[in-house]
């Protein structure tokens, strides 16, 4: 499972991603509601966790403008009134909890947000021979599957949501280490070192392409 939370506390963000990935829930971190666009643009998430007190805005506001197909979102939010949650819920919520919140409590509740029916199918992504499972975070090439860690299967799913484009670095940056680790110096570069040869021990060798200066480039330069 992934999860998105949009937290601006820091802190309180890091220990919440930390927590639940103990009890087997990955989670991308946003501090803000641009900051959390950035992922919903490049990243598939499973479930939302939503705080409402942001600093770029309300999370109300940003919830009122999400699509129809969106992932179920969870509210974790210091408003505790009873408007305040009915508020939350009948703009489109899929749950209410007031912080503070047992960390128990919130995985319980985010994994029965996926097991509601009615959830969309899991998406797979597919570039020309490459696939790539956004739920089991499987990549394969071919048929055969790919042994890649998480952040290249992070980066892998943001250059395949955007095959035959140039992605700036900075936005790969953004979704690939905020808050939970920080970027170091040539850390994209090692990603993408590391992804590209996976898919040459594989067989293929002109697939994720180095624009200098400016970002990476996912699809066979042969092809249009």
């Amino acid at each position: 499972m992934r999860t998105l939370i949009i937290e601006d506390n820091r802190e309180l963000a890091n220990l919440l991603s930390e927590r639940l990935g103990a009890r087997g829930i990955d989670s991308d971190i946003a501090g803000g509601i641009a900051e959390a666009d950035d992922h919903m643009a490049v990243g598939q998430f499973d479930v939302i966790m939503l705080d409402l007190g942001l600093p770029d805005g309300d999370g109300i506001d940003w919830l009122r403008g999400l699509p129809a197909d969106r992932p179920p979102v969870l509210i974790l939010s210091a408003r505790s009134t009873l408007d305040d949650r009915v508020t939350g819920l009948d703009t489109g919520a899929d749950d209410y909890l007031v912080k503070p919140a047992e960390v128990e409590e919130i995985a319980a509740r985010l994994r029965a947000l996926i097991r509601r029916p009615g959830r969309r199918d899991p998406v797979v992504l597919t570039v020309g021979e490459v696939t790539f499972d956004t739920t089991s975070r499987q990549a394969e090439l071919a048929g055969r599957p790919l042994s890649i860690g998480r952040k290249e299967a992070d980066f892998l799913e943001i250059l395949l949501r955007n095959a035959g484009k140039v992605v700036p670095r900075e936005r790969i940056e953004g979704a690939l280490y905020s808050a939970v680790d920080p970027v170091t110096p040539n850390a994209l570069e090692a990603v993408a070192s590391r992804l590209r040869r996976r898919f040459a021990e594989a067989g293929e060798n002109d697939i994720l392409h180095t624009v200098r200066g400016v970002g990476y480039l996912f699809g066979n330069r042969g092809t249009s």
